[in-house]
């Protein structure tokens, strides 16, 4: 839970810094030398919402086992990542990476790389942990619950998984 309220306020505060400065994220996404003009307003736009999207449902519900909101935070840190490594490996120079718009500017370092890693470890543990406790239903509307019987191994074969799962 104190993983989710972390890292919903970071999102919330990226989003922000970029919302204030949306005239000028287009052009910061251009600097990585993969979008321009229309695209990178598109881009910027998108990240935004994201952030705010997983940034607020973070925080709102910190105890929710939502997949969506946990779907979009690792989509939106995979976009950050792969832009920072690609113009990176590029060795393009970018000023400013944009995280929170023309705010706590910072360039293109191997620093901000370990900063993209840790989102996406960040967001691979929660990806883990929403998976793991994704509720039963998910496997269908067929699919019904019984208590001791491991689904598929046969009427009332008792279940044999690792109670600590």
């Amino acid at each position: 839970m104190v993983l989710r309220l972390v890292l919903g306020a970071l999102f919330v505060a990226m989003a922000a810094g970029q919302l204030a400065s949306l005239p000028q994220m287009p052009g910061i996404l251009a600097a990585y030398g993969l979008v321009a003009g229309p695209a990178a307003a598109v881009l910027a736009v998108a990240l935004i919402a994201g952030e705010l999207v997983s940034g607020v449902w973070f925080l709102a519900r910190p105890r929710s086992r939502a997949l969506a909101p946990v779907l979009v935070f690792t989509g939106v840190a995979v976009v950050w990542a792969l832009l920072a490594v690609q113009a990176f490996a590029r060795g393009l120079t970018v000023a400013n990476c944009g995280c929170f718009g023309v705010f706590l500017v910072q360039s293109l370092s191997w620093f901000v790389l370990v900063q993209d890693a840790l989102l996406l470890l960040y967001a691979g543990v929660l990806l883990r942990t929403a998976l793991r406790t994704a509720p039963a239903t998910a496997a269908g509307p067929s699919a019904v619950s019984v208590p001791g019987v491991v689904p598929g191994a046969g009427a009332g074969a008792p279940d044999r998984r690792d109670p600590s799962e």
